[in-house]
């Protein structure tokens, strides 16, 4: 029984205030306050003390605050290096030609202290924790200027202004209602978060340094030092964080070498180790960025094939930066033991168990969705670091004629040539839109000494791409095609309700591009144009932003999807700015290698 506590009678609370004419001695008033305090209830003495406790700590807060505001010295040096004029707004109507000259001027004038800086670092590192990379401490110094446009020389074209004034407009939306968060939904003009790290403001940094949009890229710049919090309690996504913050956050380093950003890529590694703390070498697919807690996804026991080779370029890059040879070696070892797994002339299913350390018996084989960049991979691995590692090279070759064995199909009316899927060994007639790739990787592949049938085939698909465009109402491709290799009486593509949707891709402008700058063929840069302003006539958004959209066969109605990728500003405009570029040293193919979200990193030299 619990006992029964008896309550005494109620007490009265008052509050007794003295009134008089003439003042109080100091002694007198102290007695006053005593007496009234004495006289409170419990309950009042409680409430006041609280009060007085919780204005105390938030006078403390806003302090801290106000001290945490003011400028710090260092940053702000640093600032001053890499942007000397940091004053200056850049405006696009005023002259595209003395912006690209700055722009270029910028770059150059970098281009010494790059290197000193690089090599030192290298030195330093070594110094301190004896790694030895494979490369050398020099590797890809001499890469790193870009040879952008010059003085007295052609400015920015009418198409790469829309470009530019296409990125302003949708960065405009991102900034008035997204600022901060990971991507725009321009249709409420609100945000939506994955990550929680800002996506859009990281993926675009280096597209708004190579446009020269300065102004714009120091904004991103300061909320990247003050607002990117990598220490967080949420769950995030290996390949996804890897290849747009990561990736973008090495990109911007080597563009504008501010220090700030490899620093946040380091730490950013760092958080990311623990999903190769598995059984075998696979990594798990998401990692907590706070507890450092890694697991597959939620949907499954098995990692996506071509998300865990396709962060290969970006951890070895921070190796070769930061000189901790960590984040190189769980990469590589990754990719050797896939390497090590018995595949169909070269192809490999989509699944893999980080357990096992196997491939999931009877998963689809694609070059599309959880297959794509696993083959792209192969290839920019063996260029990213001068060609010096065969395997990569031949694992890559051996991928591509099981394509053409297995894969490679022709429609019935127009031979147009694509690439279909295994499923369960039968062959599908189906292909992704990201399989539009795949023509822009293969023209790279012959331009570095690969097969002339490697070229045939890219100028083929990049047909077939286009036409996944051109062939619908609105001029926009669809997600996913599906084509007719049997009745030569109906049309070459075909494409189910589910699959009309169009997400900003920038799969088949970045073959455009690459087939441009690698052959010269202008036809190239006209479909490109062609999928721009289709582009501007229905996923543009009044007020900011570009939307995704819900049908590409509907032109009165296209059903906005309310959400603009991060891609589309990372990826999608920066390859139709380059494919519109008439300087080929802009970002020159020689001594940059593209990462899967359009990042540039640069070529190593042994």
């Amino acid at each position: 029984m619990y006992p029964v506590y008896y309550e005494s009678a109620p007490r009265r609370d008052f509050i007794s205030v003295m009134v008089s004419k003439d003042p109080e001695p100091p002694s007198k008033r102290r007695q006053s306050c005593r007496r009234v305090w004495n006289r409170l209830s419990r309950l009042q003495r409680t409430i006041i003390c609280a009060i007085l406790v919780v204005g105390a700590m938030s006078g403390l807060y806003v302090a801290t605050g106000l001290v945490n505001e003011l400028p710090d010295d260092t940053d702000t040096l640093s600032q001053r290096q890499v942007f000397p004029n940091d004053n200056v707004v850049h405006v696009m109507d005023q002259g595209h030609s003395q912006k690209e000259t700055e722009t270029q001027k910028r770059l150059e004038d970098n281009n010494d202290k790059i290197e000193e800086d690089q090599k030192l670092h290298f030195e330093v590192a070594e110094e301190k924790s004896n790694v030895q990379l494979n490369h050398g401490a020099n590797a890809g110094d001499d890469q790193m200027p870009l040879q952008g446009v010059q003085d007295g020389e052609t400015p920015y074209n009418d198409q790469q202004k829309a470009v530019v004034e296409a990125f302003k407009h949708a960065w405009k939306g991102y900034k008035l209602y997204a600022w901060g968060h990971d991507e725009l939904k321009p249709i409420t003009k609100a945000a939506s978060d994955w990550f929680g790290l800002g996506l859009t403001i990281v993926d675009s940094l280096d597209t708004m340094y190579i446009m020269g949009l300065m102004e714009e890229f120091q904004e991103a710049r300061n909320w990247v030092a003050k607002d990117l919090v990598l220490k967080k309690n949420v769950d995030v996504n290996l390949f996804e964080t890897t290849i747009r913050v990561l990736g973008g956050l090495l990109s911007a380093f080597h563009l504008s070498k501010d220090r700030l950003f490899l620093d946040k890529a380091i730490e950013l590694g760092d958080r990311l180790m623990p999903c190769f703390n598995s059984p075998s070498k696979i990594p798990y697919s998401d990692v907590n960025l706070d507890t450092g807690k890694a697991h597959p996804p939620r949907w499954g026991p098995d990692s996506t094939t071509s998300e865990v080779t396709s962060i290969q370029l970006e951890f070895r890059e921070l190796s070769h930066q930061s000189g901790n040879d960590k984040y190189k070696k769980a990469v590589d070892e990754v990719m050797d033991h896939i390497l090590s797994l018995p595949k169909e002339n070269g192809l490999i299913p989509i699944f893999v168990n980080a357990r096992s350390g196997q491939f999931r018996a009877g998963a689809t084989i694609t070059v599309g969705a959880r297959g794509d960049s696993y083959y792209e991979y192969l290839l920019k691995q063996w260029l990213q670091t001068g060609q010096t590692e065969e395997k990569y090279k031949d694992e890559y070759k051996a991928a591509i004629e099981g394509m053409q064995k297995h894969l490679v199909k022709s429609t019935a009316a127009n031979s147009l040539k694509f690439i279909g899927e295994l499923v369960r060994g039968s062959f599908s007639p189906k292909m992704d839109h990201l399989v539009c790739f795949l023509p822009g990787t293969l023209a790279l592949g012959h331009h570095n000494g690969l097969d002339s049938s490697h070229l045939e085939l890219s100028k083929e698909l990049a047909k077939t791409c286009y036409h996944m465009y051109a062939d619908m109402p609105t001029g926009l491709s669809p997600e996913i095609a599906y084509f007719n290799i049997k009745d030569k009486g109906k049309p070459d593509i075909e494409v189910k309700h589910s699959d009309t949707h169009n997400l900003l891709r920038p799969e088949t402008v970045e073959s455009l591009f690459y087939l441009y700058r690698l052959t010269g063929d202008k036809r190239y840069r006209d479909w490109g144009w062609q999928i721009f302003q289709a582009f501007e006539k229905y996923t543009k958004v009044q007020g900011g932003g570009y939307s995704s959209i819900g049908s590409v066969k509907d032109t009165k109605n296209p059903r906005f999807k309310d959400k603009m990728e991060s891609f589309f500003l990372g990826e999608t405009l920066k390859y139709l700015f380059l494919l519109f570029s008439d300087d080929p040293n802009l970002l020159s193919l020689d001594k940059y290698v593209f990462n899967t979200e359009a990042h540039p990193l640069p070529i190593w030299r042994p």
